[in-house]
């Protein structure tokens, strides 16, 4: 396994501060602050374990990752931004049934697709 093996994908398994305390050949990780252990100084990079070694990527403005563990995306501009989580249209004086329920059925569909969080994730 490489390390441009292990990114093909673009998804890392989860976001988090420390190494798991086991992991395969190829598993692949956002560092999340406060690092520690061996990844203590990599905050924001990606973590990939190759031939047991922890090797970090640094990002790129732009770029994108999914995450498995929350089924949603983050992206990289000056820092890691994960998926907005979007409220479903409510009250008001005067409701638009059509419009309320196509902008329910567009975040919804975000939401499955990942652009979006789920509320409460």
């Amino acid at each position: 396994m490489c390390l441009l093996d292990a990114l093909h994908s673009r998804a890392v398994i989860a976001s988090q501060p420390t190494p798991p305390a086991s992991a395969a050949d190829g598993a692949c990780y956002r560092v999340t602050a406060t690092a520690t252990g061996a990844w203590a100084g990599k905050e924001d990079r990606i973590a990939v374990l190759v031939a047991g070694a922890w090797h970090f990527v640094a990002p790129t403005e732009g770029m994108v990752l999914f995450d498995r563990t929350t089924g949603a995306f983050v992206i990289f501009g000056s820092q890691w931004q994960p998926a907005s989580v979007v409220a479903l249209p409510s009250g008001g004086t005067v409701i638009d049934v059509q419009a309320r329920a196509a902008v329910t059925a567009l975040i919804t569909a975000l939401e499955t697709m990942g652009v979006l969080a789920a509320p409460g994730t």
